[in-house]
């Protein structure tokens, strides 16, 4: 599980193949300047909420993976990924998409 960590005071925990795909899409529309909300649903460990953050190119954010090696990024991934985050609701993981473009689980 890798972790993304914001503004050093909050922390969340991904599988470092979703981190990996939301460290794309995050860093790009950061990279231009973008602010959005980013929401996901929290583990049952901590209570089976959910949190939403704002995330804006002035507030720190890190990517800590637990694996060493890098994760083969799915294209489609990111455009769905990516289609979320320009939406007024903001960035939310979606399923990947599984290579014939069905949804994956």
């Amino acid at each position: 599980m890798g972790t993304l960590t914001y503004d050093s005071t909050l922390s969340a925990d991904f599988d470092d193949r979703t981190l990996a795909h939301l460290q794309l899409v995050i860093g790009a529309k950061l990279r231009r300047n973008e602010a959005f909300y980013f929401s996901w649903k929290d583990d049952e460990s901590i209570g089976d909420g959910r949190s939403v953050i704002w995330l804006h190119p002035t507030i720190p954010i890190s990517f800590k993976y637990f694996g060493s090696r890098q994760a083969a990024i799915n294209r489609a991934w990111i455009d769905e990924l990516m289609l979320s985050a320009n939406t007024p609701a903001g960035l939310h993981l979606v399923p990947e998409p599984t290579p014939d473009g069905m949804d994956g689980e």
